[in-house]
Parts: C-alpha cells; sequence; structure tokens
C-alpha cells in the first residue's frame, strides 16, 4: 500500500534535539510530508547527529527554514494548522484534517509558548495519554499525528 499525494506539513517550533530532528525528517521523507523548522533551533543543521538520525534521507528531504514564529505565520493559512500542546482538552481524533494541513509541534523542553496557544484555541490539539504522564517524545508524537492526518486524507482521497 503506498500513500496518496498530499502536502502535509509538519512544523517544529525551535527543536533542541538534533536527533529527534532527524528522526522527524526521515518520517517526513518516506511519508512526502515537508518539514518546516522555526528558529531558534538548539543545533546546527549540520550537526552529525541530524544527519545521522536522517541518515541518507536527508537530502531528499523537503525542508524550510524560517528566521522566527512570526516568519513562519505570516506564510502559514491560520484555517490549516494544528498545534499539538498537552494543555488542550482537545483530541488529535476530533479534527478532520486536510491534505494542505501543518501540523505544528513545540520544543521538547518548552512545547509550544502560551501566547500562540492563545492566539488560536479553536485549533490546539492534544494526543491521549494515560493520566499522570507528562508527555510523548518529540519524534513520536510527530508521527503518531503525522499518521492520523495520512489516515484520514488517504480515507477522503479514496
Amino acid at each position: 500500500m503506498y500513500l496518496s499525494a498530499h502536502e502535509l506539513k509538519i512544523v517544529l517550533m525551535q527543536p533542541q534535539i538534533a536527533p529527534n530532528t532527524g528522526n522527524i525528517g526521515r518520517l517526513c521523507v518516506t511519508s512526502g510530508s515537508e518539514l518546516h523548522l522555526v528558529r531558534p533551533l538548539g543545533f546546527l543543521l549540520t550537526d552529525s547527529y541530524l544527519k545521522r538520525s536522517g541518515m541518507d534521507y536527508w537530502p531528499r528531504l523537503k525542508l524550510t527554514v524560517h528566521d522566527d514564529q512570526e516568519a513562519f505565520f505570516r506564510e502559514a493559512d491560520p484555517a490549516k494548522i494544528w498545534l499539538f500542546t498537552r494543555r488542550s482538552t482537545r483530541s488529535f481524533w476530533e479534527v478532520r484534517y486536510s491534505p494542505s494541513d501543518y501540523l505544528i509541534f513545540g520544543s521538547e523542553t518548552h512545547g509550544l509558548n502560551e501566547a500562540l496557544l492563545a492566539e488560536y484555541p479553536d485549533r490546539c490539539v492534544r494526543i491521549p495519554q494515560v493520566t499522570g504522564e507528562r508527555c510523548l517524545n518529540l519524534s513520536n508524537a510527530a508521527g503518531i499525528g503525522l499518521y492520523e492526518a495520512l489516515r484520514q486524507v488517504n480515507c477522503q482521497q479514496s
């Protein structure tokens, strides 16, 4: 089975850990998705850990790097963004994704900032988990979110 054509994008706001970003880059290549990185980054794009995690996939990655959050949001359509946060009560299973949505994840240490979440409260979603646990690893969360969106997009196009 193969994935249908789509324009889904994963956005990492100020990622801090190179191997997580490398793994997400590999995820994007194998799923046909774009990766958007929003500065400041906690590593250099030439970091060996980033490349090792992304392996030989990295040269095929559709990558866009934005100077800051404001630069990213000047480009993104607010109706197509989904902010993944543990602070939301709305499950990511409750929304309908479109083939050109942006799935936005915060940094490993801070998540998405409160001001951003307050600006788009109806676009905030959460990946359910058991009570009392902090959160998923960033690359795991990105994979879970992306593949739910891909499942919906592929069903819509069938």
